[in-house]
């Protein structure tokens, strides 16, 4: 097997060897794959981390040997603060909430044989309080861009929200919002509260979309931007228009 990391502050996971394919998610820096095709300069990897698969570019990647990759897996962290400047050998880069980092950070660390060091951050200290501590992570994402399969403080989407957020608080959780909703204790609608899961359905009554309740009437999602909106048990009601924009479904307590 042949193993590598994101190199990059993010990488887009395409659906084919294609730059004109959609993109279905992203690898955050740090972010542990195994690769398992290969074909000109992409790479068909699944991460290690939730098991998604697709393709991205060779040049986003650094290779890994099987000591160093468990190494690396071996406490490794999530980067809490909203962005922050690491420097290894081609200079300095940006990299957001969600990155993979060391547990316990040091102002240096290492991915196999590439040296990295902190530059700039602000630290985001989760106190004892783990819901608080949620809201406050959801909340630093107010206005970041919808982007589909994106999971980054540049653009996200719905589940990549969610996934990131309780990522920073040591809760794993898988990709998608249809894969979610088994995660979790059921919560019935009048036990509702803040920090709590609620899914959505389209009209086929699948599973779609997910936000994080930041009390028991308002819910922050990703939807053309990440935003706050009333939740009533039809759904969510656009603040914008009005306009019931998703369907309730359920509501999950991690």
């Amino acid at each position: 097997m042949t193993y590598a990391y994101c190199s990059a502050s993010i990488a887009p996971l395409r659906e084919t060897n294609s730059d004109a394919s959609e993109m279905v998610s992203q690898l955050l820096f740090g972010e542990p794959v195994e690769i398992i095709e290969e074909q000109n300069q992409w790479r068909k990897v699944r991460s290690l981390i939730d098991n998604y698969e697709g393709w991205t570019d060779f040049k986003l990647l650094s290779g890994l040997r099987e000591k160093e990759l468990n190494r690396w897996l071996d406490g490794l962290g999530a980067f809490k603060s909203f962005s922050g400047v690491i420097e290894g050998e081609f200079g300095k880069q940006v990299i957001g909430r969600g990155s993979f980092v060391p547990q316990g950070i040091d102002s240096e660390f290492n991915i196999g044989k590439d040296t990295f060091n902190y530059k700039t951050t602000e630290p985001f200290t989760i106190v004892n309080d783990r819901t608080q501590a949620v809201i406050d992570l959801s909340l630093d994402y107010l206005n970041v861009p919808y982007l589909w399969g994106g999971k980054s403080v540049a653009g996200i989407d719905c589940s990549g929200l969610v996934q990131s957020i309780f990522r920073c608080v040591d809760v794993k959780l898988p990709r998608d919002a249809s894969q979610q909703v088994e995660y979790g204790m059921d919560v019935e609608w009048e036990d509702r509260t803040a920090g709590d899961l609620v899914f959505f359905i389209n009209a086929n009554e699948k599973i779609h979309h997910v936000g994080i309740l930041i009390n028991e009437n308002e819910i922050v999602h990703a939807h053309g931007f990440v935003r706050i909106d009333d939740l009533s048990k039809e759904g969510i009601t656009r603040r914008t228009d009005g306009v019931l924009s998703h369907t309730f479904h359920s509501i999950k307590r991690l």
